[in-house]
């Protein structure tokens, strides 16, 4: 019996299905073609779920511990609504004075720089020769000021390679401004 590529993916699926019991009774029935197998295509959905669930996972772990300094701080910003339809590779917990109290592995993956190497420090040791003075001057004085900035601004990872990045940073605040989060995205 031969099967084609559909008839081979609907039997995938449907031994998957069956217990150990109904499996045994089955197995000698089924025959596989002389045809060059292939990857089972469901196990290419299932990993490519699986990938896309583990990074959920990852964003959705980001976002509490946000929401965990936004409790601890008692920040009125709505937490929620910053990140509806937030794409992002790293997150950036600053004190008002902009010393890093807190990284994602996002920003470790994005940067090279470990979390503990970056605790304490602020983010301008990201920065370098090609970064736009004009870009610092907009993002200082927006921070003096207390207000959000989005903008591009060319950063540098560990081993001093330059990339592009979206950073969005938002003053939070209970009675005052206590902190900042910077969302930030390498931009392609």
């Amino acid at each position: 019996m031969k099967y084609n590529l559909s008839e081979i993916m609907c039997l995938d699926i449907y031994t998957s299905s069956l217990s150990y019991k109904e499996y045994d009774k089955i197995k000698l029935q089924i025959k596989p073609s002389k045809a060059k197998f292939m990857p089972l295509l469901s196990w290419d959905i299932f990993s490519q779920h699986y990938v896309n669930t583990l990074e959920n996972l990852k964003t959705e772990s980001d976002i509490k511990m946000v929401k965990a300094f936004a409790e601890k701080s008692k920040w009125k910003n709505e937490i929620d609504t910053i990140f509806n339809n937030q794409d992002f590779d790293a997150l950036i917990i600053t004190d008002a004075a902009q010393k890093i109290l807190w990284v994602n592995d996002g920003f470790t993956q994005m940067t090279g720089y470990s979390k503990t190497f970056a605790v304490n420090k602020k983010p301008y040791f990201l920065q370098g020769i090609n970064t736009s003075a004009k870009t610092k001057k907009i993002i200082r004085n927006k921070l003096n000021d207390l207000k959000p900035f989005t903008g591009i601004i060319t950063n540098y990872r560990k081993d001093n390679t330059p990339y592009e990045c979206e950073v969005k940073i938002i003053p939070m605040y209970s009675e005052n401004v206590t902190h900042f989060l910077a969302i930030e995205k390498q931009v392609v």
